[in-house]
């Protein structure tokens, strides 16, 4: 179950939100009245920033056949772009 606050409440009630993720519940932010945010229970962000890792990793196995370019070679190329292009 999450809440749902406005910025001026959650400034108010900061030390309870935190204490609230702890325990597992989902703050939901509001600005204006539009979502803009959330306070969420860190084993929810580990878990997202580990599937986005995951989701990274695959994506980058399916390009390991692809041709590489040096950083030296990417450098060169983007410098003689802006000096040809002014």
């Amino acid at each position: 179950m999450s809440e749902t606050l406005s910025i001026r409440e959650a400034r108010a009630r900061l030390a309870e939100i935190l204490s609230n993720a702890e325990a597992g519940e989902v703050t939901v932010i509001t600005r204006k009245g539009e979502r803009v945010g959330a306070v969420v229970p860190i084993e929810i962000l580990d878990a997202v920033e580990e599937a986005a890792d995951e989701m990274l990793a695959r994506e980058a196995v399916t390009h390991l056949d692809e041709p590489t370019v040096s950083m030296a070679e990417l450098l060169a190329d983007l410098f003689s772009d802006d000096q040809g292009a002014a």
